[in-house]
């Protein structure tokens, strides 16, 4: 298998290798992953994962060929459209190789395939994976994930949850890959102190970038919460700690980044926040707790709705998600409590 990046999908496509080994006990399997991304998946039961690390420029390809040498696979499921991953499948040999449809392909996608998943337009992302399984005869069936965590991880997670006196726990991770995807600090802070006056710890989590550090630190400037509540562990968790916190978490919050899916792929509630991408389409998978503005920025901007125009169109522009209102982030963190049976207290 194909993907390398990135975190939400590298989640959702777990399912789907998932969903072939239980179909498919004795096949083994190999998955070409990013570096990043395989941090993640260290420890997934029955593959083999081969890191390819983009920093290295063509010697990248080398190392994969390398690492691939001799080897001749039955199938290459290439869920990744992007010319970095189809580059990559010419390192693989394989018997049949199967890519995305003719109109979702790009950047020479269909080039380097010899057979085609039925179209995934009108599709969320994670069906548009499922179809690579079906196309070698996995059943559909619900997605269920087995994420791998190691003991010390979990234990790492539940010892700080312990620590900080409280039984209630949101993990709120603020910063997204682009920044245009991201809400405002201070609005963060305002549901951060609203979900501390219920009771809750805030967990406080991301990168070490320095973006991520400076979008957490304005977070913790214009919070009421004190750092006893209000805990900042960005830059100071790894991939699998900050799964294993999700894991144990309460509820989740976040734009749209990798955590959202991570929380999705361990059971974790998550609220997802969305204006630029399509939530029926790049969300968290089945979560019911999604606020956005994405319907109304398009129909602003094309004169269409979603069912009208191609599907995977983004909205433009930067201010996109300052159209998010805390209100309505609050009504659905109070959903949230309704539906896991959490008694709201009178701040």
């Amino acid at each position: 298998m194909l993907r390398l990046s990135a975190i939400g999908d590298v989640c959702n496509a777990v399912a789907v290798v998932q969903a072939i080994q239980r179909h498919y006990p004795q096949a083994a399997i190999t998955w070409v992953v990013g570096k990043v991304e395989s941090q993640l998946l260290q420890g997934l039961p029955g593959v083999r994962l081969v890191v390819f690390d983009k920093r290295l420029g063509w010697r990248a390809y080398v190392q994969l060929w390398r690492d691939l040498r001799g080897q001749r696979f039955d199938a290459l499921l290439h869920m990744q459209v992007a010319l970095r991953a189809n580059l990559a499948s010419l390192c693989i040999r394989a018997r049949r190789k199967f890519g995305f449809d003719w109109r979702t392909a790009k950047e020479l996608h269909a080039l380097f395939m010899r057979e085609r998943i039925p179209s995934v337009q009108g599709m969320h992302v994670l069906e548009g994976f499922r179809e690579f399984a079906r196309a070698i005869g996995v059943p559909m069936q619900a997605p269920q994930w087995v994420m791998p965590m190691a003991p010390e991880h979990q234990a790492w997670a539940l010892q700080r949850l312990s620590s900080s006196g409280y039984q209630r726990h949101l993990v709120l991770c603020p910063s997204a890959s682009l920044p245009h995807k991201n809400w405002l600090p201070e609005r963060y802070a305002a549901v951060a102190d609203y979900a501390a006056q219920q009771g809750f710890a805030v967990w406080l989590c991301g990168g070490p970038d320095a973006t991520e550090q400076a979008m957490a630190q304005s977070i913790v400037q214009a919070s009421r919460t004190g750092p006893s509540q209000l805990i900042n562990l960005t830059g100071h968790t790894h991939l699998q700690q900050l799964l294993a916190l999700i894991s144990q978490a309460t509820v989740v919050l976040s734009p749209d980044t990798g955590p959202a899916h991570m929380a999705v792929a361990v059971g974790t509630p998550v609220i997802g926040l969305y204006g630029i991408h399509n939530p029926a389409r790049t969300g968290p998978y089945g979560s019911p707790y999604v606020v956005e503005v994405y319907h109304q920025h398009l129909l602003a901007q094309t004169g269409k709705t979603a069912s009208q125009i191609k599907w995977g169109t983004r909205v433009k522009g930067t201010q996109v998600m300052q159209s998010i209102q805390v209100d309505a982030v609050i009504a659905m963190f109070k959903r949230v409590m309704h539906d896991l049976q959490l008694q709201t207290k009178v701040a």
